[in-house]
């Protein structure tokens, strides 16, 4: 399978099963560290590209498209994987990666509170709060005082994934994107495709919100996580572990 350089992978490529993680804004192909070792655990090959604009990687066009279509050597001559999981902005670009899968072969997607529906107002909030977060970047510690449920790793790596995130490049993604609607791609998932909606508590700063997912779909499974918030795989690993056809009991870390 070619890959490009910039990524992480965790595990054999000569397992049976492989998976493809897909990072967040302001994240990095590190931030999978421990959903990725628990996959490797499993009996998968990870692989986890870094997105253009994130871990010092540099664009000029970040709309959806063009981020997807970055991601295009990862499919290179049928190369299949038998999970695909993205998280917030890595969801949307996920169901833009829809067209390259192969379509002899069933594909978990997984997809964690993506932005599917954000009005012009919204947006531009959000954009002002990223382009802060990366310019007024926090430490581990002040992560882990603001987070106490997560470990002090992941409060490293959530912060290295800001410190190599470019502002410029993350405000293009909020402007190349208008408007910010992507949840019509779900109206057409491929027959060999089953995605799992997982959204995170609204009262713990969710992104995707029920009304913004189309009804009636096939092959669509949606469940919000109580007292859960936006970075699902920092809070509850567990239940993305869940949605993953396999066999049991599941490892630990």
């Amino acid at each position: 399978m070619y890959s490009p350089n910039s990524a992480s992978q965790w595990g054999s490529p000569t397992a049976s099963r492989r998976a493809l993680l897909i990072h967040g804004l302001t994240a990095s192909s590190d931030s999978w560290q421990g959903l990725a070792q628990l996959l490797e655990a499993e009996g998968f090959f990870v692989v986890a590209p870094n997105l253009l604009g994130h871990a010092w990687r540099r664009g000029t066009d970040y709309s959806m498209s063009a981020l997807a279509e970055d991601l295009r050597p990862y499919f290179v001559m049928d190369t299949f994987y038998d999970v695909i999981i993205g998280h917030s902005l890595g969801g949307t670009v996920t169901l833009s990666l829809l067209p390259f899968l192969p379509n002899t072969k069933e594909t978990t997607v997984i997809l964690l509170d993506p932005p599917l529906e954000v009005t012009e107002e919204d947006s531009q909030i959000h954009m002002q709060l990223v382009k802060d977060e990366i310019m007024n970047a926090k430490t581990p510690e002040e992560h882990m005082a603001e987070n106490p449920t997560w470990s002090r790793r992941v409060c490293i790596l959530r912060a290295l994934g800001i410190s190599m995130c470019d502002r410029t490049a993350a405000e293009g993604i909020f402007l190349h994107n208008r408007p910010m609607s992507f949840s019509g791609l779900l109206k057409n998932i491929p027959i060999n495709v089953k995605i799992t909606l997982l959204l995170a508590d609204p009262k713990f700063g969710a992104v995707c919100f029920l009304e913004h997912i189309p009804q009636g779909i096939e092959r669509l499974n949606v469940r919000v996580l109580p007292g859960i918030g936006h970075i699902i795989q920092y809070e509850h690993p567990d239940a993305i572990m869940d949605a993953i056809p396999g066999p049991l009991p599941r490892a630990k870390l």
